[in-house]
């Protein structure tokens, strides 16, 4: 019997084969779903902020993207995984707020998209596929074992990623 572990706000959980994992409301925050095909070893983070350097307080290590990111690799490989056949899907980083602007705050979204693109392409783990941006929040639920990465929104239909 296969069980769904949930994955808090700032936080990151790895599961083994037929277990999944699952977070709640990704608004401007993003889902990284990371998995190795062969072992069925994978994991979920739920990244809030691009950038552990530009905050004082940064000891939450699964909040940020350039340090989540890295966390979540290092555990999906200390449970068995190949680092070599690592490979990723991504969600969130929706615009929550319906304003433009230049204004780099406010765009958190987009930002924290940008942020888990660049570290993936730092640690060559390719991204397969992904749902990011627009205006609305998401819930996702990841299977390491097929690699389905499960998203749901309000008013929308289902997708499978």
């Amino acid at each position: 019997m296969s069980e769904i572990i949930k994955v808090g706000m700032a936080d990151l959980k790895v599961v083994k084969s037929p277990n999944g994992v699952t977070t709640l409301g990704l608004g401007s925050c993003v889902g990284i779903a990371i998995r190795d095909p062969i072992t069925k070893i994978g994991g979920l983070a739920h990244i809030m902020l691009p950038d552990s350097t530009a905050i004082r307080n940064n000891a939450n290590i699964p909040k940020f993207a350039d340090t989540g990111i890295e966390e979540l690799v290092k555990q999906i490989v200390a449970q068995g995984a190949s680092r070599a056949r690592l490979v990723a899907k991504i969600a969130g980083g929706a615009q929550m707020f319906n304003f433009s602007s230049k204004n780099d705050m406010v765009r958190v979204g987009e930002r924290n998209v940008s942020a888990c693109k660049a570290k993936l392409a730092e640690l060559r783990i390719p991204i397969l596929a992904q749902d990011t941006g627009n205006s609305y929040g998401r819930t996702v639920i990841f299977y390491p074992e097929t690699g389905d990465f499960v998203i749901r929104a309000v008013g929308k239909s289902e997708t499978v990623i």
